[in-house]
């Protein structure tokens, strides 16, 4: 026990500049991952500021009447589901398919540039990336309904058609995280051992082969590990892109309002935080029961594909 102790002591100083960097993400993940827990207690309380969180009045399951008894509640958990289950299988295709064609090019060159330019966006903010949005489908301006014009087309109203979102939202999450998707992939497929292309090649194998029968499913595990991740937060909206693009338009509210802008402008209004506290524990235990249960899946299928 002594041994191990120490060892763990020896291992701090050897390496302090590593554990260094590590800390601020052990104090966030602590702040707000851990010391925040007792505080789901009061999606079952009437939570008053000044009596405190083992003070506030008991109401049992009425704050969760708040979301369900609400005739959209359905429509926006149906928009949360629909949209992230789009971002997560379109994302993952793309990522994949760009990954075996990048690692298929010859010119490194060309390759390394590539890639930087589709990184690119996923360091822009959603803010810079809505105005790019609005760029191309202002009414009166925007490229695309300058496009449609010249092929004498008549300009459509973006930002009053609904119908059009579901794939706008998509394409604009996907073209932010691609890149760093892509970078995964990649590094997955670097670290396939190349005697196993060699032994296909020998045996006559075509590069479409090669990657059907040795690429892909060798990139299984990744995949499957960053889709069990992802499912984990599939009852999160991304409000920061939604909020940023498409703001308070209500016209666009039956295909793109989420659960989190739902209950972002219900506060606004009601202020209530066990309501939001409420909605929140909702969406954590989907999601933890999509996680346990995707991964159960797995697991029974091929057990080195599953996340734990």
């Amino acid at each position: 026990m002594k041994k191990s102790r120490f060892g763990f002591l020896r291992e701090i100083r050897s390496n302090g500049s590593a554990y260094l960097l590590v800390v601020p993400a052990a104090i966030y993940t602590l702040v707000f991952g851990y010391f925040t827990l007792p505080y789901m207690l009061i999606a079952f309380q009437k939570f008053n500021f000044k009596t405190g969180l083992f003070n506030s009045a008991w109401v049992g399951f009425d704050n969760f009447k708040f979301f369900f008894s609400s005739p959209r509640a359905w429509e926006v958990t149906f928009n949360t589901l629909k949209l992230n289950f789009l971002f997560i299988i379109v994302g993952t295709l793309g990522a994949m398919a760009l990954a075996i064609l990048f690692n298929e090019l010859r010119s490194r060159w060309f390759s390394r540039v590539t890639q930087s330019t589709i990184l690119f966006p996923h360091f822009l903010s959603w803010v810079i990336v809505s105005y790019i949005i609005y760029s191309l489908l202002s009414t009166d301006y925007g490229i695309l309904n300058r496009i449609l014009g010249f092929f004498h087309i008549d300009p459509v109203n973006w930002y009053a058609s609904p119908q059009y979102w579901t794939w706008i939202l998509t394409t604009a999450a996907v073209w932010k995280d691609l890149g760093m998707n892509l970078v995964i992939y990649l590094a997955a497929i670097t670290g396939i051992d190349d005697s196993y292309y060699e032994a296909g090649r020998i045996d006559g194998a075509t590069r479409w082969q090669l990657i059907r029968h040795i690429t892909i499913p060798l990139m299984l595990p990744t995949i499957s590990i960053l889709t069990l991740l992802a499912l984990g937060k599939i009852m999160y909206g991304s409000f920061d892109m939604i909020y940023a693009i498409v703001k308070d338009n209500g016209l666009l509210y039956p295909t793109v309002d989420v659960i989190d802008t739902y209950v972002f402008r219900s506060l606004r209004t009601i202020g209530n935080p066990a309501q939001a506290m409420a909605v929140g524990l909702y969406q954590s235990v989907v999601g933890f029961i999509l996680v346990w249960g995707s991964n159960k899946i797995v697991k029974k299928v091929n057990p080195d594909h599953a996340l734990f």
